[in-house]
């Protein structure tokens, strides 16, 4: 992976992540981001080398310099670099994080139910395929 890239690991079979995924996509004008499902082998490599479960990993996890960042953390770093009015989101980082991961976690053990789940990760378009790892 490119030096200047961050990687953003995601749910490939989860929908909301699906959806946030080509959400950030759509807003990357500056092609910061890259992309591996946590169920592909590269995805599973990464979280292995962060220690982290490779079973049941209930988060979104960022890598941006080196650094991994999960949960409403990783999430706020995100929007932080997305063009638009998201940026405004990162003022949300003053709040502690227990209150912040609270309502991540909330959502996150709940996303299937609520969002739904694919039997298979998504396809991406032929113009983002470059930026799909693994």
């Amino acid at each position: 992976m490119e030096n200047d890239k961050s990687l953003i690991l995601f749910d490939g079979v989860c929908n909301l992540c699906d959806s946030s995924v080509q959400f950030i996509l759509l807003r990357d004008k500056k092609d910061r981001f890259r992309f591996a499902s946590l169920q592909s082998d590269y995805g599973q490599n990464i979280l292995k080398q962060h220690h982290l479960p490779t079973e049941k990993f209930n988060s979104l996890a960022l890598i941006e310099n080196g650094k991994l960042y999960q949960r409403s953390t990783g999430a706020l770093r995100i929007a932080r670099r997305l063009k638009g009015a998201w940026p405004m989101l990162y003022a949300f980082i003053i709040v502690p994080p227990f209150i912040r991961n609270f309502v991540y976690d909330l959502i996150a053990r709940n996303r299937y139910r609520w969002f739904g789940k694919k039997e298979t990760c998504m396809m991406p378009r032929p113009e983002w395929k470059q930026k799909f790892l693994g």
